[in-house]
């Protein structure tokens, strides 16, 4: 069997074309009943395709690199479908950067960390991972939450929970420099930190044949196609998914979870899939990393947009919503303490996830 076919089946290979063909039929014959689902379904299959490109990309560059590719590519995915839906509503989506940006970091922290360590944990009992490089992520985590969705309702500049335009664009400068101060750290200053273990050793996917050159390019011309497919299939359903959501009378925070869910969908596959194989490192590599790119990206792009736009950007959490972010921040800071963990961590993330999910809906 090729390298080819091994590293890019057929499928990764046909998925981001037929995407952009869907799209240009919807242009062409816009009234073509069914249309609709097939933009949808070609959606979700380019998500799923460029995570699969970035995954070739990352096995060709190593760690902590690969991990950096994938969630840099998950990010600009999630900053696209913002700021496609942003500029297709105007004023009127103003909370949508926060809903979506607290949505990733909620299924992040408690839904997929939470996945990862009870599906771990059940196969393997104990797992472990590299202390020094996750205390670093979490706690350029934390200020870069705090500074996001929680400061602008203690502000006294401006009203209600925004920013003014100065502050917007210092708090914007100032994730963007702990992103990159993190990334530096990671992939530079302290590589070895997001290493995998000793645990990882016998492993078979770390011996599995690495992709050729010819395969890496190949996954990334087709990595930058799918994620083209992925920002024009959203401003093509944005309206449709939006008098949906208002037809059945879900609250305003919906919208950004279904966004976060459909992006972190294959993420969280990777991430779950690591863990059962006893790469825990590489799962929180994925999940930590994720979240800070998150915010790190997505809101000096939506701050610029805001500015320019001269619509309001609404960033603070509402009390309970702030509640349930300190909350997940804290217990993953106990959870991730020592350097080893179990089931029973990963069982109160996902109670803590499923409480956001519940008082989602039922506030």
């Amino acid at each position: 069997m090729s390298q080819q076919i091994r590293h890019n089946p057929l499928w990764t290979l046909a998925i981001p074309p037929a995407g952009l063909a869907v799209l240009a039929l919807s242009w062409i014959a816009p009234g073509t009943p069914g249309l609709i689902a097939l933009i949808v379904l070609g959606l979700i299959g380019n998500v799923v395709a460029s995570v699969h490109h970035a995954e070739v990309i990352a096995h060709r560059v190593g760690e902590p690199f690969g991990t950096l590719v994938l969630a840099l590519a998950v990010t600009i995915i999630e900053v696209a479908l913002i700021v496609s839906m942003m500029l297709s509503g105007g004023a009127d989506a103003a909370g949508l950067a926060r809903d979506t940006v607290f949505a990733a970091i909620m299924i992040i922290l408690n839904g997929i960390i939470g996945a990862s360590l009870l599906v771990g944990g059940r196969r393997h009992r104990v797992q472990g991972f590299r202390l020094d490089g996750i205390n670093a992520a979490l706690g350029a985590l934390t200020v870069i939450a705090v500074f996001t969705l929680i400061l602008p309702n203690y502000t006294t500049s401006a009203a209600g929970p925004v920013y003014t335009d100065s502050q917007l664009i210092f708090v914007a400068i100032a994730v963007l420099l702990l992103f990159v101060a993190f990334t530096l750290f990671q992939t530079i200053g302290h590589r070895d930190y997001f290493l995998p273990t000793d645990e990882d050793e016998d492993d078979p996917d770390k011996h599995a044949a690495q992709p050729t050159t010819r395969d890496a390019l190949t996954s990334l011309a087709l990595l930058l196609v799918a994620l083209v497919a992925v920002v024009l299939s959203a401003k093509a359903i944005s309206p449709s998914i939006e008098a949906a959501l208002g037809a059945a009378g879900a609250p305003a925070a919906t919208l950004g979870i279904l966004i976060a869910a459909i992006v972190l969908m294959p993420e969280s596959v990777a991430a779950i899939r690591a863990a059962h194989s006893n790469r825990l490192q590489t799962s929180l590599n994925l999940a930590v990393g994720s979240a800070i790119a998150s915010i790190g990206l997505t809101v000096p792009v939506v701050a610029v947009l805001s500015v320019v736009m001269g619509w309001p950007l609404a960033l603070g959490l509402d009390m309970k919503q702030t509640l349930l972010l300190v909350l997940s921040l804290f217990v993953v800071s106990i959870s991730l303490r020592t350097g080893r963990t179990t089931v029973l961590p990963g069982v109160v993330h996902l109670v803590i996830f499923a409480a956001y999910l519940f008082l989602s809906f039922v506030p």
